[in-house]
């Protein structure tokens, strides 16, 4: 076998061949080189799905000129003989940001305004970027890519919303950059996080970065059809770049069905980067048609040993570092195409030990190489020359010692352009591997690794480990270590030959100084495969234990999603919150998920029966005012957020659906924040535990939008008081401003010509059609009054004053407009402003004929709405029956759902609770809590998931345990606070 560096001498002389020829030299006398080299009897993967044994690849001028079994070499070729070893096309990384300097971060304070002219309003929308301006070859981290197997990178700038163009980066260290830039406009990257260099206030929630999108997509069509008579330098490369691949960075499930909707209502097919948790919903994430970009990021198993702390861990986090591995396998099952990157590691020396973990949870070895080779060529448009091995491509290629994908495999070379990159010398014998010796009546075992670099030795004997060194050159070995008396400090020394194949053979010094023949046998594949082969039936696959998915992938999830039933309640007492009242001894049928019948002595053939004899029947509560399951809460960039919608941010694994699903709540508002005057649209869902966000929201939904005045929109409470407005009147101004434009917006609409679509003017002109409503976030009377007074203005009704503390004080005001109420049971006193705040608020708004409701804005007092609505019954007398529809019907009909829930009615939705006493009664339990005719919470299943709960983490536990015990990594458990989210938390306006 030829030597490497010999044959890097010559490589080295034809590398002006490479480069540009018009560039001058200053190094002497031009000799161009066009030799060939032929690497002979190797196992060739040409591609993942063909493979050569015994064959030859031919490559001239840092390309493939063929490959087979029979090519033909032509005179002056070097030949590199490589029998027993094995050539991979090198790996493909589609997403780094190699050879870009980490971006820094601007100064402090809030900015409104964008820092840049002649460009998009949002300093974090930079398409015109282009990473070649800030790329400089960083040939330390080309090397320790070299190591992981990768020949060719993308490489982009890692900031912003929109971060402009990649290129495409051959890792070749011995080539000019001009060489190296295989592509310098490959792709388009945006995300959802903002540039670090902008202190640019909006967006400040992920809400807020996906309108920003969508508004900058209308405008970008906008000005393409010349409607624009200044330039903007953004919207234009935005337009220039949109036969890019466009990468997406969304670094989570959530987020990239997020990204996906985005896509959608541009016809804009994204690549998303994932964020390794798409096996929680695959069917989704294929539904897509995305391709994903896998980052290999697996969490370590949790530190267990302390008991205390192992049981503060949630079984979803548990759940994660088990079932992440999977994750690749899982999306290869179900035909979703992905390509493999380094992006998200903190260390990428550990890509490739979790690669071997995603092949050894199943995934295909097959799968693995397309991942690194064809995948991400074809989404480039370089399959031509890229990914495989096919005449015409880059002399892009690995060299091993075997199966890429086994662990103890070595990569000798990676070969880019041509240009070889070692690893380890291919000349240098391996010796690594286990042996089993036998000196002075002692048995040993030695395992060696790292031959061809720096040899590390582990010897035992008798199961105990041996102290040891060892090093090695030129073909030998000199190894010393302690006997196996560890009650003697005695040596033995070792020399040993390695030129005989799987054997040492040499001479081994006693501590009396003795000389004896050593000879030691390395332990064949074969060899331990019997011995691994005597499994105890008890012991685990190959395939590691994966922990079932559930709907939700938490606790309390269901194994399959559960379905409508045919269900027959018996002697209940049934609250119907219509005329008919509260019925004792009643039967109630459901079917087809709707409220089928209601009377005595009913009998339906196929119905499940339910005694609820002693028990009380009512729909579900509905909470007016929310803010859980939601991923942000507020979009305070500015002081109108209108373009924004919480449904764009539904949590659909947020633990408190299923809590509030406990306490009887079966649909509710989810309202954007009170951080500015106008706020975002609202989300309103049913609590349909274990479907997707999607799937949680109403059919044809009521349209709602969050308004707010007092002392937090006007900053009184923030630690960054610069955002107009500033004070109250100031905010009644911000209300007239926004609706003036809105009104001028919406008659230049009507008219029939040309305008500019603005997703903010489209929903506050909703308003004025009087096709979207009104929740606003009150306190004081005086702004209540004035609220009111500007939607007079506008002609305009308010729908519901939320909070409204000093309700009381305007209730006849209040019912002459035709607004409703909204409010808390007994809060006061927490602020300034609800000084004047008393219990006795709901009743007197009720007594004005107003329609009242109690919320929780508060994901703790959601669970106990029953029991709220009972605090209305001690301050004010109302009656029980009317008390009831505080958290039923009268919510219903503020959110025009009363034709639909909220009242026990023939046709309605089946929204049913089955409670275990009377429902105002703190010792109420809700036993069944049903949604249309599916149920979402059972009393009885619940006691049965705690168990099975407590069994599956003290599995995992144990799985964890056996981790550390075998010398793996692990993390820390650190404590997690759970956020308080409500309007007047600070929490809630991040």
């Amino acid at each position: 076998m030829i030597k490497v560096h010999l044959r890097l001498l010559m490589l080295m002389c034809s590398f002006s061949l490479f480069a540009q020829d018009y560039f001058p030299s200053n190094s002497g006398v031009i000799a161009n080189n066009s030799n060939f080299t032929a690497f002979t009897n190797a196992t060739i993967h040409v591609s993942p799905t063909e493979v050569i044994n015994n064959g030859t690849l031919l490559i001239k001028d840092g390309k493939v000129v063929s490959v087979g079994k029979s090519v033909k070499i032509p005179k002056n070729t070097t030949q590199v003989d490589l029998s027993g070893k094995t050539i991979y096309p090198s790996f493909i990384d589609l997403y780094t940001s190699f050879g870009v300097e980490k971006p820094k971060r601007g100064g402090d304070g809030p900015q409104y305004g964008p820092s840049r002219s002649g460009y998009y309003w949002n300093d974090h929308v930079m398409p015109e970027q282009d990473v070649m301006n800030a790329f400089k070859y960083d040939a330390k981290t080309a090397s320790e890519m070299h190591k992981l197997g990768f020949g060719v990178v993308n490489t982009h700038m890692p900031d912003g919303i929109v971060r402009g163009t990649g290129a495409l980066i051959a890792l070749n260290n011995n080539a000019d950059n001009a060489m190296r830039i295989v592509d310098g406009r490959t792709s388009q990257h945006l995300s959802f996080r903002k540039s670090v260099t902008s202190r640019q206030s909006y967006p400040s929630s992920i809400m807020g970065s996906m309108a920003l999108l969508r508004q900058m997509y209308h405008d970008a069509e906008w000005y393409a059809a010349g409607n624009v008579d200044t330039k903007d330098l953004s919207l234009e490369a935005l337009n220039r770049n949109k036969n890019l691949l466009q990468i997406f960075e969304a670094g989570s499930r959530a987020n990239l069905m997020r990204a996906d909707k985005v896509g959608d209502a541009f016809n804009i097919q994204y690549t998303i980067v994932g964020g390794g948790d798409e096996y929680e919903r695959i069917n989704e994430i294929k539904a897509t048609n995305a391709t994903v970009i896998l980052p290999l990021n697996f969490q370590l198993a949790y530190d267990v040993e302390n008991p205390f702390l192992a049981s503060t861990l949630s079984l979803s986090d548990m759940r994660a570092w088990n079932q992440e591995p999977h994750n690749p396998r899982l999306l290869a099952e179900n035909g979703v195409k992905f390509a493999l990157t380094t992006h998200g590691l903190k260390s990428t020396k550990t890509f490739s030990s979790n690669l071997m973990k995603a092949i050894e949870s199943g995934l295909s070895k097959q799968k693995a190489l397309e991942a690194l080779t064809t995948v991400p060529a074809s989404l480039l448009g370089k399959s031509d020359v890229l990914g495989t091995l096919k005449a015409g491509s880059y002399a892009n290629f690995l060299i091993t010692d075997g199966d890429i994908f086994e662990k103890k495999t070595k990569l000798y070379e990676n070969w880019v352009q041509g240009t070889p990159h070692v690893i380890e010398d291919l000349n240098t014998k391996d010796i690594d591997g286990d042996y089993e010796f036998k000196l002075a009546g002692d048995d040993y075992k030695l395992s060696i690794t790292g031959s061809t670099s720096k040899p590390k030795a582990k010897l035992e004997s008798n199961d105990k480990s041996l102290g040891s060194k060892i090093n090695y050159s030129e073909d030998w070995l000199n190894l010393t270590f302690k006997t196996a008396d560890s009650t003697k400090k005695e040596f033995i020394r070792v020399v040993a030959n390695t030129t005989k194949n799987n054997a040492l053979s040499g001479k081994a010094i006693l501590p009396n100084g003795n000389e004896v023949t050593f000879h030691a046998n390395k332990t064949t594949k074969e060899d331990s495969d019997k011995k691994g082969s005597k499994k105890k039936d008890n012991e685990e696959s190959e395939t590691p234990f994966m922990s079932p998915i559930t709907y939700p992938n938490l606790a309390y999830g269901f194994t399959e999603k559960p379905k409508a039933e045919t269900i027959l309640f018996k002697n209940a007492t049934v609250w119907t919150n219509e005329e008919d009242g509260v019925l004792e001894n009643t039967d109630v049928l459901i079917k087809d998920g709707k409220i089928s019948k209601i009377g005595k002595d009913l009998s339906s053939r196929n119905a499940k029966v339910i005694d609820a004899t002693g028990k009380h029947i009512t729909a579900g509560i509905i909470d007016e005012h929310s803010h859980i399951a939601a991923s942000s809460v507020n979009e305070g960039g500015h002081n109108s957020s209108a373009e924004v919608t919480i449904e764009d941010v539904l949590n659909d694994e947020a633990i408190d659906i299923y809590r509030n699903l406990a306490g009887g709540v079966t649909s509710i508002q989810i309202l954007h924040g009170s951080a500015n005057p106008i706020g975002g649209r609202s989300a309103i869902i049913k609590l349909k535990w274990g479907e997707s966000a999607d799937n949680l929201i109403y059919d044809n939904s009521p349209k709602f939008i969050k308004f707010a005045l007092g002392e937090n929109v006007k900053q009184s409470r923030s630690r960054s008081n610069s955002r107009f407005p500033q004070s109250r009147m100031g905010v009644e101004q911000v209300f007239i401003d926004y609706f003036s434009r809105a009104k001028a917006y919406d008659e230049l609409k009507k008219s029939g010509k040309p305008y500019r679509k603005d997703i903010e003017m489209e929903t506050l002109a909703e308003i004025l059609n009087k096709e979207r409503f009104i929740s606003c976030h009150s306190y004081v009377q005086s702004e209540i009054n004035m609220l009111m007074k500007v939607a007079d203005q506008f002609d305009f009704n308010i729908n519901t004053f939320t909070h409204i503390l000093e309700g009381y004080k305007v209730a006849d005001k209040m019912k002459e407009h035709g607004v409703g109420g909204s409010t808390f049971s007994d809060w006061w006193a927490y602020k300034y402003e609800v000084n004047d705040a008393i219990p006795y608020n709901a009743a007197i708004m009720h007594n004005a004929g107003i329609v009242t409701a109690i919320n929780s804005d508060d994901a703790e007092m959601s669970r106990r709405l029953n029991q709220e609505a009972a605090k209305s019954v001690k301050y004010g007398g109302v009656s029980e029956e009317d008390a009831w529809k505080f958290v039923t019907l009268n919510p219903a009909k503020l959110l025009h759902l009363d034709d639909r829930v909220g009242s026990l009615k023939v046709g309605k939705d089946a929204d049913v609770v089955l409670w275990s006493d009377h429902p105002l009664s703190v010792y109420a339990k809700a036993e069944k809590t049903l949604i249309e005719g599916v149920t979402y919470f059972d009393l009885e299943r619940d006691q049965q998931m705690r168990e099975a709960i407590r069994k599956e983490k003290s599995e995992l536990i144990n799985l964890m345990l056996q981790e550390k015990n075998k010398g793996m990594k692990t993390q820390p458990i650190k404590k997690k606070e759970d956020k308080v989210l409500h309007c007047d938390s600070m929490d809630a306006h991040n």
